[in-house]
C-alpha cells in the first residue's frame, strides 16, 4: 500500500505543482488583496515551469497533466487580470475583462487533442508584461492605465492569432537551466529597480518582433 500512494504521489508531483501555483490566488480575495498582485504573478510564472519541467524530467507527462495545467492556467491568469482591472477600474476594467474573455478561450481550445497547437501567445506572456508595468509605474512616474489598456487589447489579439511567435524569450528557454534563469529574471525585475527597464524591453521588444514579423509572414502566406 505504501509503495502505491508513493507511485500515485510520484505520478501526480507535475499536477500538484500545477495546483499550488494558483491555491494563493486567494489572497487577492482579501480587502488589501492587490498589494499581493506582484508576487502572485511571479509565484505562478515560477510554479507553471516548474510543473512542466517536473513532468518532462520525472517522465510523468499525461493528457490529463497537460489539461490541468491549461486549466490552472486559465484560472490563475483570468483572475490576476480581472485583480488587476477591478484595481483600476472604469476602461482598464473593461479591457482586462476582454483579455480574460481571450484567456478562457485559449485555454479551451487547447484543450482539444486534435487542435493545431502552438499559434499565439501564451497567456503567460500577458502577465510577464502587466508585471513589468505594475513595476516600472511607479520609478518611471506614469499613469498605468495610458498602457494597460492597450496592453490587455493587444494580447486579447495576440493569443488568438493562428500563427506561432517563436521569438519569445520564454520560447527560446528549453532547457531547466534557460527556463530557472527567465524566472529568476523576473524576480530580479522585481528586486531590482534599476535593472526592471532593460528586462522588460528585452521581453517586450522580441514580443513585438514576434506579433508584427511572424503575422506579416503568415499574411504573404496566406494571399
Amino acid at each position: 500500500m505504501e509503495k502505491m500512494q508513493k507511485n500515485f504521489l510520484y505520478r501526480n508531483l507535475a499536477n500538484v505543482t500545477s495546483i499550488l501555483g494558483v491555491l494563493p490566488l486567494v489572497l487577492l480575495f482579501l480587502d488589501d488583496g492587490y498589494r499581493y498582485v506582484i508576487p502572485l504573478i511571479i509565484f505562478n510564472n515560477v510554479m507553471d515551469d516548474l510543473d512542466g519541467v517536473l513532468a518532462g524530467k520525472l517522465n510523468i507527462r499525461s493528457r490529463f497533466g497537460a489539461d490541468l495545467d491549461n486549466v490552472c492556467d486559465a484560472v490563475a491568469h483570468v483572475a490576476l487580470a480581472l485583480a488587476v482591472g477591478a484595481h483600476f477600474g472604469g476602461m482598464i476594467l473593461i479591457a482586462s475583462a476582454i483579455a480574460a474573455g481571450s484567456v478562457i478561450i485559449r485555454a479551451t481550445s487547447r484543450l482539444n487533442p486534435e487542435a493545431v497547437s502552438g499559434g499565439g501567445s501564451p497567456t503567460n506572456e500577458l502577465m510577464r508584461h502587466l508585471l513589468f508595468i505594475l513595476l516600472l509605474e511607479q520609478p518611471l512616474g506614469f499613469e498605468p492605465g495610458s498602457l494597460l489598456i492597450p496592453l490587455f487589447l493587444l494580447h486579447t489579439i495576440s493569443m488568438l492569432v493562428p500563427y506561432k511567435m517563436p521569438a519569445l524569450i520564454r520560447g527560446w528557454s528549453k532547457s531547466v537551466i534557460a527556463i530557472g534563469t527567465v524566472n529568476v529574471t523576473l524576480i530580479a525585475a522585481w528586486l531590482i529597480p534599476s535593472a526592471t527597464l532593460f528586462i522588460a524591453g528585452a521581453f517586450v521588444v522580441t514580443y513585438m518582433y514576434s506579433f508584427i514579423v511572424e503575422g506579416a509572414r503568415w499574411l504573404r502566406r496566406s494571399e
